[in-house]
């Protein structure tokens, strides 16, 4: 008999507590499970399961026999699927999650260069600016704001940092002034973006001082593309992670103010389920997504 088809067997036995259920699980029958638990005890020379009429149970040495051999049987099947995915071409759907904004800005244009080195991963892409939870929605990859992750089932890993700015159009600002100082928001209209944290209160550090100032909000959006636009129809001054912002200002068509005072960094992780092995999909997603971030330094970009 097959020595690996005899653990795999126990190891059912033992979690299901019963030999037909174990059997079920296989696609085995009951009589086939039942010679694979015979002949592995017999090959071992101990009895694994007490067995009587009503229940079973393991012995001394089964418990300990369970508890070594399934740490080994996951090693094995992980051992598999390393193998397999070295020589069979990466496919399946990926599930990839992030803000509008970042979907636009960095996921879309990976997926040229992405789909044609694997073009047998289909990716499905969901724009949501709220948390979507990763493991009731099966999400391979999500992009997170956030620095720790209450589900412990989940990996994070940093991306990149960058800076939050306030900007302005600069008909805006020829109207209504530049602002000084901190305080001077105060008589402003504020572009707000409704999922910030506190998105009102502004906590402001410059070289000698810190100030927190809390605006009014003169118009507030769940998106950020939204708060972009309207700041270009020169509606008034946005507060924004500075990656969403960056093509605008290099082009003019915005003007950072108070840009010598700095609100908290944000921080940008890939958020991930935690797997001994990670699908090949997924890290190859991830490796194409550092590595744009990585050439394109924009960590640097988005924090200088």
């Amino acid at each position: 008999m097959d020595p690996f088809k005899e653990i795999e067997l126990f190891i059912h036995v033992a979690e299901a507590g019963s030999i037909s259920k174990a059997a079920e699980k296989l696609d085995l029958s009951i009589s086939a499970a039942s010679r694979y638990l015979i002949a592995l005890e017999t090959r071992l020379g101990v009895r694994l399961v007490q067995r009587t009429t009503r229940q079973l149970s393991l012995t001394e040495v089964g418990a300990e026999f369970y508890r070594r051999s399934r740490s080994v049987l996951a090693d094995l099947r992980e051992a598999e699927t390393v193998a397999r995915d070295a020589v069979v071409k990466p496919s399946g759907v990926l599930r990839v999650t992030a803000s509008l904004s970042f979907c636009l800005l960095h996921i879309e244009p990976l997926l040229p260069e992405f789909t044609r080195l694997y073009p047998e991963i289909s990716v499905d892409v969901i724009a949501a600016n709220r948390y979507l939870d990763v493991m009731e929605n099966n999400v391979d990859i999500a992009i997170r704001n956030r620095q720790f992750e209450a589900d412990n089932n989940l990996t994070i890993r940093k991306l990149a940092q960058t800076r939050r700015i306030l900007a302005a159009s600069p008909a805006y600002l020829e109207e209504h002034g530049v602002p000084e100082n901190p305080m001077d928001l105060l008589r402003h209209k504020m572009i707000l973006y409704d999922y910030a944290i506190n998105p009102t209160e502004l906590p402001f550090k410059g070289r000698s001082e810190s100030m927190t100032v809390n605006v009014r909000s003169f118009i507030s959006a769940n998106d950020g593309q939204f708060v972009v636009r309207a700041a270009l129809d020169n509606l008034g001054i946005l507060v924004q992670p500075k990656y969403i912002v960056h093509d605008h200002l290099q082009r003019g068509e915005l003007v950072a103010v108070l840009d010598d005072w700095d609100l908290p960094l944000l921080t940008m992780n890939i958020a991930f389920q935690t797997r001994r092995h990670m699908p090949s999909k997924v890290r190859l997603f991830i490796e194409a997504l550092v590595k744009r971030f990585r050439e394109n330094n924009y960590e640097r970009l988005w924090t200088r």
